[in-house]
């Protein structure tokens, strides 16, 4: 599959000598649904933005659908459409009218029907008089969605685009977003919500620190760095850990009543088993196991604090 998006080190250094992005390579390949996460400040929406033409690099290169972003800005800027996090619309403006003017600046002939279908699909069809002022804030973020498709883009960045916005729409941009990876279309988004990317992402890229430390796989991310939680839920609960089973270094909780221990799925020796019997030989009684495979939230979190963050097997 052929890539999309291009980006060769690329850097952000602003005027106050802040380093915003620090020598970013990242290949985003047509079609897919590519997830940035990272803590507030990261440098997600300054990555974005250097692609859509909002801010100008330091040094590096990006191309968008073979064309450079600085020297073929416009060419690159026809192929996006953007979500941006704040709600900047006309408050005063119908949501039809609005929608139309966007798909104008980009220069593409009026098409009421393409038009209509964006609006059925983001349930604003209803909606399409009312003036934006009118609108709930999860309406107000279906109209930033529909504005960034209105000139056909074949790449659309969704910067946070379900912050502030009730469960049940979040449901329904996730289904929009699948609806529009079928047609086609290239998706990166960045988001706080870890199951966003965990429902719908093909690869993930975790950047801190203006620095893109990793890019996977989801699957092979979480198959890599997931662990397993066993839990030992025990009859009779331990007022502390018997030296005997220091060695697997597992947790109790719950008053003593349950026993944790962490181990490596993937590991020929997870230390199981072993564990098991030394409990059964303690005279420890338990009356059942449960086990909990990482998430991408728990996977995120090790990494963005891990000391080792940087190594050589997970740098991108």
């Amino acid at each position: 599959m052929s890539s999309v998006i291009s980006i060769a080190s690329l850097g952000k250094v602003y005027a106050s000598g802040h380093v915003a992005l620090d020598s970013v390579n990242l290949e985003i390949e047509e079609g897919e649904i590519f997830a940035l996460l990272g803590p507030n400040g990261a440098g997600k929406t300054t990555l974005i933005s250097i692609i859509c033409g909002l801010v100008t690099p330091s040094s590096g290169q990006a191309m968008v659908s073979g064309h450079d972003i600085v020297n073929e800005y416009r060419q690159a800027r026809a192929q996006i459409g953007l979500v941006p996090q704040e709600l900047h619309t006309d408050a005063f403006e119908k949501v039809i009218n609005t929608v139309r003017l966007s798909r104008g600046l980009f220069g593409k002939p009026r098409d009421d029907a393409y038009i209509e279908k964006i609006l059925r699909d983001l349930t604003l069809w209803d909606k399409r008089d009312s003036k934006i002022m009118e609108l709930s804030g999860g309406m107000k973020r279906r109209v930033l969605i529909a504005k960034a498709l209105a000139h056909e883009p074949r790449i659309l960045f969704l910067d946070e685009p379900t912050a502030g916005v009730d469960v049940e729409l979040r449901k329904d941009m996730w289904r929009l977003v699948r609806r529009l990876r079928e047609t086609g279309v290239t998706i990166i988004l960045t988001t706080h919500y870890i199951e966003e990317a965990e429902e719908m992402a093909d690869r993930v890229g975790v950047i801190n620190n203006g620095k893109l430390l990793l890019v996977e796989e989801k699957e092979t991310l979480m198959h890599k760095l997931g662990t397993k939680t066993l839990t030992v839920h025990l009859t009779q609960p331990l007022a502390s850990l018997p030296p005997e089973l220091e060695r697997w270094q597992p947790g109790l909780e719950n008053g003593g009543r349950d026993l944790h221990y962490l181990f490596d799925s993937t590991a020929d020796e997870n230390g199981v088993s072993q564990l098991l019997q030394q409990i059964s030989s303690l005279g420890i009684g338990y009356s059942d196991l449960s086990t909990r495979q990482s998430t991408l939230e728990d996977i995120f979190v090790g990494l963005v604090h891990s000391g080792d963050i940087q190594s050589a097997e997970y740098a991108a």
